[in-house]
């Protein structure tokens, strides 16, 4: 049962967008919606990686407004993943270390943190979804068994979600474009990595259903 308000730690996938301005829309965006007696504090911002987001203080910002009873939810992996120097990090070294960081922060103030993996990147291949996040989801998934700290499998949701809509219908739940499809966005789009409002919903409510249980 949730207490206490709901911190989201989380890079594009979960962050909040002006909905007059762009159709990427996160989970984190949506889930008040399912949540509605919950304060939620959508503290995600796009490009960041756990690396980053240490690094530039945003962790300490939210350290400020923790208190006793929150749910902290920690979901990174997408930049993690990727060659920039600033956000890159190895799975099983600092990207650990990073995600411990964060653990540690809300044990310290008596706030319960909660690992979130990633959501899939829609990558079909012969038919067939792909696996993606590699080690980064095994590192994170066993860092949550050692640290006994709870874990939200939401890359397993939204597998399951893409591969059963199969490879055509699941195109509408990221940011799929044909050229004026959308005002907010007149140029076409192939990204699916990055959710639009039917994506970023369902997963949200996924999100929800693991909160009320947690």
């Amino acid at each position: 049962m949730i207490t206490g308000r709901i911190f989201i730690c989380g890079d594009s996938t979960a962050a909040s967008y002006n909905a007059a301005e762009t159709p990427f829309v996160g989970w984190g965006q949506l889930l008040p919606g399912y949540l509605p007696d919950t304060e939620i504090v959508n503290k995600s911002i796009a490009g960041r990686s756990t690396k980053s987001f240490l690094a530039e203080g945003r962790l300490r910002a939210v350290e400020e407004e923790l208190e006793s009873g929150d749910l902290l939810l920690i979901q990174f992996a997408h930049n993690d993943e990727g060659n920039k120097p600033e956000r890159h990090t190895e799975p099983w070294t600092e990207y650990r270390d990073n995600l411990k960081v964060f653990i540690e922060t809300a044990r310290r103030h008596d706030a319960t943190p909660v690992l979130v993996t990633p959501i899939c990147i829609r990558v079909w291949e012969n038919g067939k979804l792909q696996p993606t996040h590699g080690e980064y989801l095994k590192a994170m998934r066993k860092t949550a068994e050692e640290e006994q700290t709870a874990l939200i499998d939401l890359y397993e949701d939204t597998y399951r979600i893409v591969a059963g809509m199969g490879e055509e219908k699941s195109r509408a739940l990221y940011m799929n474009l044909l050229p004026g499809e959308d005002p907010r966005h007149p140029e076409a789009l192939e990204d699916n990595t990055h959710t639009r409002y039917a994506g970023a919903d369902l997963y949200a409510r996924c999100m929800a259903e693991h909160l009320k249980n947690t």
